[in-house]
């Protein structure tokens, strides 16, 4: 299990960070973390006793080995609190347990903070989860990071849970497999559980979204044949693949498509093609490109047979693309088990948001039962230093970025292309939805326990290829557009 987050929070030579100033035998190498394999890697549990001199005070707090879940959560929840006294800055806590050492440091904040209270508090407020074996779907792409690897990462058993997460042919399947129960939850796309819980293409079924997977991510994909069409005003009579109907994919194609004057469903067709089988139908000739998660954008580059026209971070910087989503009776009669899925959750998005954790995540990710892709092509998505098809290696850093936070405002301008594109009709509550769907305050309350910083509002406004979007005002920028089923 590698569970960085674990490292001793009361030791000043421990680098929560694992930054450059780690003193763990892994960090200390200069080639950092790309090991081919982490099934054996208790490199989090074990990384405070690699690096704690030998004349560490810390006496028997580091003679063993967090190895139960409930001593994992114990040191989890002792980090967080330190990292929160410290303003989550990690220099500024090592140097403090450097002046006056471990044990030392730990009375100082006991007898400012009753941390054995806190602790019991947030314990007695997780509790037992009720079901401890879990099934949770997922579609094999790079969106679904945080689910996949919170398996082969430990992050499930560090809330008590034992997961199976299971490899879906597509977002029609992972729905279906969610509402027959088959599924305790899964990776769903964004407009998926407002898609669910209003009947938008299936029984209206009450849908929770707790958490955003990633952040971008996405990429205009065309086939070598039109290297000699970038502008998209050539592009009508293409044949474009989108991964599902209710996806940030459909909805950003057709929102780029439209800026650029062409009307998506008369000027091109728009095919839904699972993430796996997109770049066969491209070589095949069957699309001429697609808006597909990666690696499969990256995949076609690797394969030599489309190049990146533009990634969508480029359209909306900061778009929300994937889920972590449940029923609403999953949470209410298993609340326990929910929270503690939740935080697992949270946690290995807060760890894959971190740029120096991407190399060891790829190859967490990569294997069969996961991706079943070549490393190199995950790190070039993960990394953000990649071919892009066109001769060039760029390096963009959050060309996939993961954040949990499921902004209100987000949902609203999911509800918003819905309206636009005739995917529902009539009039619609929009915030009332989002707010049903996107439960903020659950996200906010685990990332505070977590001891991250969590968002004190829930709305914000968003530049879309320079037209603003004010979630004030969804039905006015519903018809502000030219082009749209749903425009009065």
């Amino acid at each position: 299990m590698s569970v960085k987050s674990l490292g001793n929070p009361f030791s000043g030579d421990t680098d929560l960070r694992h930054s450059k100033g780690c003193g763990c035998e892994d960090c200390s190498s200069k080639t950092g973390h790309t090991h081919a394999s982490h099934k054996d890697h208790d490199h989090g549990v074990k990384h405070d006793l690699a690096s704690m001199p030998a004349h560490s005070d810390m006496g028997d707090m580091d003679a063993k080995t967090p190895e139960t879940s409930e001593e994992m959560l114990d040191r989890a929840i002792d980090s967080a609190i330190v990292r929160s006294v410290f303003g989550h800055n990690d220099i500024s806590r090592r140097s403090f347990a450097k002046m006056v050492g471990g044990s030392t440091m730990m009375g100082a904040l006991a007898s400012v903070l009753p941390i054995d209270k806190v602790k019991a508090a947030i314990l007695d407020d997780l509790g037992t989860p009720e079901k401890s074996k879990l099934n949770i779907g997922f579609v094999p792409i790079t969106c679904a990071t945080p689910i996949i690897m919170a398996q082969p990462m430990g992050f499930y058993e560090k809330y008590g849970l034992d997961v199976d997460v299971i490899k879906t042919a597509g977002w029609a399947v992972a729905r279906d497999k969610s509402l027959n129960n088959e599924y305790d939850a899964s990776h769903m796309l964004t407009p998926m559980p407002l898609a669910i819980s209003m009947g938008a293409g299936s029984t209206a079924t009450p849908f929770l979204m707790p958490a955003v997977e990633n952040i971008n991510g996405q990429a205009i994909v065309l086939h070598n044949d039109h290297l000699d069409k970038r502008d998209p005003k050539d592009w009508k009579g293409f044949k474009f693949g989108v991964p599902f109907e209710y996806s940030m994919h459909n909805f950003l194609l057709r929102y780029y498509v439209a800026e650029h004057g062409l009307d998506p469903d008369k000027d091109i067709q728009i095919r839904v093609v699972p993430p796996p089988e997109m770049v066969a139908n491209l070589r095949a000739g069957n699309l001429d490109g697609y808006l597909s998660p990666d690696p499969f954008n990256q995949r076609a580059v690797w394969e030599k047979i489309g190049f990146l026209h533009t990634l969508t971070k480029d359209i909306w910087e900061g778009h929300p693309c994937c889920a972590f989503a449940c029923s609403k009776a999953f949470s209410e009669e298993l609340p326990n088990t929910y929270g503690a899925l939740l935080k697992s959750i949270v946690d290995a998005t807060q760890y894959a948001s971190k740029a120096e954790n991407r190399k060891e995540i790829s190859a967490a990710i990569a294997p069969t039962n996961y991706l079943n892709q070549p490393v190199p092509v995950i790190e070039q998505v993960l990394t953000g230093r990649y071919a892009d098809g066109l001769g060039e290696v760029k390096n963009v850093p959050d060309r996939i970025d993961f954040d949990p936070f499921p902004w209100h405002s987000m949902g609203v301008w999911i509800l918003t292309q819905m309206k636009r594109w005739g995917y529902i009709e009539g009039d619609v509550d929009y915030k009332k939805i989002a707010e049903e769907v996107y439960v903020a305050t659950d996200c906010a309350k685990i990332m505070k326990e977590l001891g991250y910083e969590a968002p004190t509002e829930t709305y914000k406004s968003y530049t879309i290829m320079g037209k603003t979007f004010d979630p004030d005002q969804p039905e006015a920028y519903v018809n502000s557009f030219a082009i749209g089923k749903g425009v009065s």
